[in-house]
């Protein structure tokens, strides 16, 4: 495994941002970054720089039958800029399926309420992303995490 790692929730309007622990065991919520105000692969580059991130985690948003839609090709086309501004760092794609609905049962199950959930809701897909991601590592069986 390579830690850190950066969760990546791609929207058309945010991006939610995620980060792990250096050891891999945490992922927490770090920000969003609103296209309109921010160039995003400038500000994942700060990030990479600033956490000495080792891996991206791009969520995939995947059909229910595991087949690809126009949204997967646009996180693909973002996943190709990422490539291109950090060769040396694995890219990887993880699944997304459930991630914003699971994060907003945990953020209802903390107490928050659904007005509550916008402002952070990206940065809680992209943990949930992210534990993915390590629970795929950690585990001898399941899928791939790049596919």
């Amino acid at each position: 495994m390579m830690h850190p790692a950066l969760g990546i929730d791609m929207g058309k309007a945010r991006i939610g941002i995620a980060a792990t622990d250096p050891c891999g065991i945490l992922a927490h919520p770090v920000e969003s970054i609103h296209l309109a105000k921010t160039e995003p692969l400038a500000r994942i580059a700060e990030l990479v720089q600033q956490r000495g991130i080792r891996t991206l985690v791009l969520g995939l948003p995947l059909r229910m039958d595991g087949s690809e839609g126009t949204a997967c090709e646009y996180v693909r086309a973002f996943g190709a800029k990422l490539r291109e501004k950090f060769p040396q760092l694995p890219l990887v794609y993880v699944d997304e399926y459930r991630t914003t609905v699971d994060a907003q049962a945990k953020l209802h199950a903390a107490g928050k309420k659904a007005k509550d959930f916008k402002p952070i809701i990206d940065q809680a897909a992209a943990v949930e992303i992210l534990n993915l991601w390590m629970e795929n590592q950690s585990s001898a069986f399941g899928i791939p995490a790049d596919f």
